[in-house]
């Protein structure tokens, strides 16, 4: 389901947006579309979380590091990065 989106007015660095610009075009795509992959990436960067990331599903009973949590983050971050690039490519 998209999220609902709102126009907002940014300043930015005229070559900053001729590389923008340059870019928009080799990939075919609207220089907008860029900006909105652009602000989404702050957006999650910057996002704070009510609980760690998977304190629940792989938290241990011991004193004890939990076990294979570095993994798991590794496999889910994995899995999300590809979802993502799929999005950006055009289905061959």
């Amino acid at each position: 389901m998209a999220m609902a989106m709102k126009r907002t007015t940014v300043f930015a660095d005229e070559d900053d947006l001729a590389i923008i610009k340059a870019a928009a075009a080799r990939r075919g795509v609207a220089e907008a579309e860029l900006l909105r992959d652009a602000v989404h990436l702050v957006a999650m960067a910057h996002r704070t979380w009510s609980e760690p990331f998977f304190s629940r599903t792989y938290a241990s009973d011991e004193e004890s590091p939990r076990v294979g949590v570095d993994e798991a983050m590794d496999a889910a971050w994995s899995e999300k990065a590809d979802d993502y690039e799929r999005t950006k490519r055009p289905a061959s």
